[in-house]
């Protein structure tokens, strides 16, 4: 069994991959449009070229991702994306890739449990944890 986030898009789940691609080094291993779907499948034509079902990996780690369907989207609350990162530095590095057009609500520093943690708000609304654990955590 595996547990892997599906996070949903407002219409621009393409760009977030793009993204993630850049920042984080992620590989694109599926992507779907809406417009791939059986004909009974109503879609309108501006939505044709959104997604209906992505799969990223990300070190091996399995994201998936979609568009909400026209009317359904709902802001991203009450969990995030953690990223456990082995280097200080390089989670420093992801951490502000990650936060550039969003929101930091947690500044990345060196914390009682960590070398390094940042919590932030990606471009797309994605809340992310980048932790780089404490030796021996």
């Amino acid at each position: 069994m595996q547990v892997n986030p599906y996070l949903t898009f407002n219409g621009n789940c393409a760009d977030a991959l793009k993204f993630y691609q850049k920042v984080l080094g992620a590989q694109i291993e599926a992507s779907f449009p809406f417009g791939e779907g059986p004909p009974e499948m109503k879609v309108p034509a501006e939505w044709k070229d959104k997604i209906m079902h992505a799969k990223i990996t990300i070190d091996g780690e399995i994201i998936m991702a979609s568009d909400a369907p026209p009317g359904h989207f709902q802001t991203p609350q009450g969990f995030s994306v953690s990223l456990q990162v082995e280097d200080a530095a390089d989670a420093e590095r992801r951490f502000k890739a990650l936060s550039e057009g969003g929101t930091v609500t947690m500044p990345f520093a060196k914390t009682f449990f960590s070398q390094g943690f940042g919590m932030c708000v990606d471009q797309f609304g994605i809340p992310w944890m980048v932790n780089c654990p404490a030796e021996g955590m």
